[in-house]
C-alpha cells in the first residue's frame, strides 16, 4: 500500500463572508488566536507525516506563499534583539525547502476543479485533501487518525460527523452500509441533499484520502450543485472501483468559512492554551451575557 506523502490546499476562494477583513488579506491568513488559519492544517498534515505541499491558490493569495517562506529582514531583526522565542515561532511555521508548490484556480469553478488543477503535482499516487475552513482540534490530528485507518482499508477515506437534518443541505452526505462505530463503508454520496431527501445524517468535513483515480473522474469536467464541478460526484463515480470509507473521527470541529464558527476555535483554543487560558476566563466572566 503506497504511503500519503503530498497533500492539496484548495486556497483560492475569495473569503466574501468575512469582508471587509477579506479585502486585502486571505480568509486562510486570518489570525485564530496567534496563527493564521492555513497554518493549522499545514502543522496537521505535518503531523501525519505529509512531505509535499500543494496549494491551490487564486489572485490576491501571494501572502500565503510569502508566509511559508524565509522573512530574513524580521529574522534577522528580531536575531540583533535576541527575540529567541519569537525567532522559533517563525521557524516552526516553514515546511522543509522544496516540500511546497504553489498552482493557480485560474476560474471559480468549485472544489473538484480545484483538486483537478493540483493533478501534475501529484502524479499517480494517492493524495490527502485538507480545506482550511475546516479546522480540528485533536491529539493526534485528524489526518492522522485518517492516515492510520487508510493503512488498513487502503482505497478513499473522508472524514465524518453527525450534523442535523435540517442542515444537510450544506453539506455532503454519505448513504452507508456497514458500521463498526468508528469506521463507515461508503455506499453513496449526495452533494448538498434537501433534508427529506437525505439518505443520512452524515457528512463530509474537509479532509480526505484520495486515490489518483479520481483525476479520470474530474477530467469529465460535469457541473454538479450549484452548477460547480464537485468532489463529491468525482468520489462517487469511483464507489465500486475502490475501497471508500468514511471515519468518525476523534476531536473536535469548528466551521471557521462561518464568523460563528471562526469565534467559537477562537475562544475555545485561547482557553485551552495554559498561557491565555486563564486570563480568558476572566474576560468572559467580566462580560455582562
Amino acid at each position: 500500500m503506497r504511503p500519503i506523502r503530498k497533500v492539496v490546499f484548495p486556497v483560492a476562494g475569495m473569503g466574501t463572508r468575512f469582508l471587509p477583513a477579506t479585502k486585502a488579506v486571505p480568509k486562510e491568513m486570518l489570525p485564530v488566536v496567534d496563527k493564521p488559519l492555513i497554518q493549522y492544517a499545514v502543522d496537521e498534515a505535518r503531523e501525519a507525516g505529509i512531505e509535499q505541499f500543494i496549494f491551490v491558490t487564486g489572485r490576491g493569495k501571494h501572502v500565503i506563499e510569502d508566509h511559508f517562506d524565509h522573512a530574513y529582514e524580521l529574522e534577522s531583526l528580531l536575531t540583533q534583539r535576541d527575540k529567541v522565542k519569537e525567532l522559533d515561532s517563525l521557524s516552526e511555521t516553514l515546511p522543509v525547502t522544496g516540500s511546497v508548490s504553489f498552482t493557480r484556480q485560474q476560474k471559480p469553478l468549485g472544489l473538484g476543479h480545484a483538486v483537478w488543477c493540483a493533478r501534475h503535482f501529484v502524479g499517480d499516487e494517492p493524495f490527502a485533501v485538507m480545506l482550511p475552513d475546516d479546522l480540528v482540534a485533536a491529539e493526534p490530528g485528524c489526518l492522522s487518525q485518517m492516515v492510520n485507518a487508510y493503512k488498513e482499508t487502503g482505497g478513499n477515506i473522508v472524514a465524518v460527523r453527525e450534523v442535523p437534518r435540517e442542515h444537510t443541505s450544506r453539506y455532503g452526505i454519505l448513504s452507508i452500509g456497514k458500521d463498526n462505530g468508528s469506521l463507515v463503508e461508503v455506499t453513496g454520496l449526495v452533494e448538498k441533499p434537501r433534508p427529506e431527501e437525505a439518505p443520512s445524517t452524515l457528512s463530509i468535513l474537509g479532509r480526505y484520502i484520495l486515490m489518483p483515480q479520481i483525476f479520470s473522474e474530474l477530467e469529465r469536467h460535469e457541473r454538479g450543485a450549484g452548477g460547480e464541478i464537485q468532489l463529491t460526484d468525482a468520489m462517487a463515480r469511483l464507489i465500486g472501483k475502490v475501497p471508500f470509507h468514511g471515519l468518525r473521527f476523534k476531536g473536535m470541529s469548528y466551521d471557521c468559512g462561518d464568523k460563528a464558527g471562526f469565534l467559537q476555535a477562537t475562544i475555545e483554543i485561547a482557553l485551552a492554551r495554559p498561557d491565555l487560558g486563564p486570563k480568558v476566563r476572566e474576560i468572559l466572566k467580566a462580560i455582562k451575557l
